[in-house]
């Protein structure tokens, strides 16, 4: 299915039934979405994926018997989260719908505006919610990551290193999400809390992630 700028936003949120050059295509196009959110969320998705085969070319195998059934919870924990993650491709999407609408409502008279501040305020919570949530599935991705590469296979070692790569590359991006609505509210308490979880997030496992990284690194 290809998208343009008619495409309707029902058939959009569809496009992780695409294929990868579809995907790509529309990415780089006109088109309102799939943008740095959606983007955020399928590469945190191909992440969690990487540290699954790393878990998939671990179990069976007698070298790494001792921590299989760990292996095996890794991998129902990965298989949801890859899921989880592939939804919200479509979620931020969705969010984004209304939220460019409300940018265009009209502002010339003092109800306007009101009603334009409270339909925008109910649109950038929706805006932020999504890659705050991109953003906490990102951070369960890190840690499998992390556990895949301590406990998986040394034969893919540097997958388990990608993974990590990923899935702090999907954190950072929908991080910047979050900032660019959070910039345009009004309720700044609102606002602040929504950035010091970003940041709170931001902080301990963009850290993770790196020494994730460094660990597999030193062992190549």
């Amino acid at each position: 299915m290809y998208l343009d700028l008619n495409t309707s936003y029902k058939e959009m949120m569809a496009f992780t039934d695409d294929s990868c050059r579809e995907f790509v295509e529309v990415l780089a196009s006109k088109a309102p979405v799939p943008g740095g959110g959606g983007a955020s969320a399928l590469i945190g998705a191909i992440g969690t994926a990487l540290g699954n085969m790393v878990g998939s070319l671990t179990v069976g195998k007698k070298k790494y018997a001792d921590v299989e059934e760990d292996i095996i919870e890794l991998k129902k924990k990965a298989d949801k989260l890859q899921d989880e993650l592939l939804a919200l491709v479509a979620a931020d999407a969705e969010v984004f719908e209304p939220l460019s609408k409300a940018y265009g409502m009209p502002k010339n008279t003092p109800e306007q505006q009101a009603a334009k501040d409270a339909v925008m305020a109910e649109c950038l919570t929706a805006a932020c919610g999504v890659p705050l949530e991109i953003m906490e599935k990102a951070c369960e991705g890190i840690e499998l990551a992390k556990e895949f590469a301590e406990k998986g296979s040394r034969l893919a070692l540097s997958d388990a290193g990608v993974s990590a790569a990923a899935l702090k590359a999907a954190l950072q991006g929908a991080s910047l999400n979050v900032f660019i609505n959070t910039s345009a509210m009004k309720n700044r308490e609102e606002a602040e809390a929504d950035e010091k979880k970003a940041n709170d997030m931001l902080d301990k496992y963009t850290k993770m992630a790196d020494e994730v990284f460094a660990y597999v690194r030193e062992r190549l």
